[in-house]
């Protein structure tokens, strides 16, 4: 076998070892780190898809563990970062708040088996993308160091951040309808939504600049405007 059928797996590799290296950050409370981990995973995910198409390296193994690679940095890795935020920040919090936040890793592994056998998401997502989710969770955990009062209100109030892992689990298995980043061409009429959301990332990304905002705030936004975004776009659709 050519050594270029191995460079996908390779990147997909990283991909699995950035997403362990995010779980063991988390565990020491290193939150800013576990999210430059996941962006990490993120970027060699992007990449060995791309690599894995240019190259023409598919192969049965690779999509098998590309699945079991996003599963680590995507499902386990922000579970683990809420389960830590909990148990470091709110001390002792009830079980059943720790095992709300655990289900964001059983959801993760349910969206990642829905994905491999549904043929209806080749171009776009139905659901919400497991990267995209991860990194909403890592970046919002994150940004809480830089606010004390809004974090100690969410860890005083223990039911906060399960909540919301409850409803991000939903929206990983839901049928909403997501726009994926895979551009067809590089024409407006082509791609109307997705160059909407490149310049809503533009906006930003300049309106964190001004303000001052640490970079974790805008990371944060990017994606929670993703996820906005998509439901308005959905809420619009069911209207017609």
């Amino acid at each position: 076998m050519s050594i270029k059928n191995h460079i996908p797996n390779s990147i997909t590799s990283l991909n699995l070892l950035s997403g362990c290296v995010a779980v063991i950050l988390s565990f020491h409370g290193d939150f800013k780190a576990a999210l430059l981990a996941i962006i990490a995973a993120a970027i060699f995910d992007f990449f060995d898809g791309l690599s894995a198409r240019a190259l023409k390296a598919y192969s049965p193994m690779g999509k098998e563990l590309d699945s079991l690679a996003d599963m680590i940095s995507f499902g386990m890795a922000p579970a683990m970062i809420l389960f830590n935020k909990l148990t470091i920040d709110a001390g002792n919090p009830d079980i059943i708040w720790l095992a709300a936040v655990l289900l964001t890793a059983v959801f993760s592994a349910l969206r990642l088996a829905k994905f491999n056998i549904d043929t209806r998401q080749s171009e776009n997502f139905i659901g919400l993308a497991t990267p995209a989710n991860a990194l909403l969770i890592a970046s919002g955990i994150a940004s809480l160091d830089l606010y004390p009062g809004i974090n100690a209100v969410i860890m005083e109030n223990h039911y906060i951040l399960p909540l919301c892992s409850l409803l991000l689990s939903y929206l990983l298995v839901s049928e909403i309808p997501m726009f994926s980043f895979k551009f067809k061409s590089l024409r407006f009429k082509d791609n109307p939504i997705r160059f909407l959301f490149v310049a809503i990332i533009a906006a930003l990304g300049i309106a964190t600049a001004v303000l001052g905002v640490n970079w974790r705030v805008w990371v944060f936004a990017i994606f929670a405007s993703y996820i906005i975004m998509n439901l308005l776009l959905a809420a619009t659709a069911k209207r017609k």
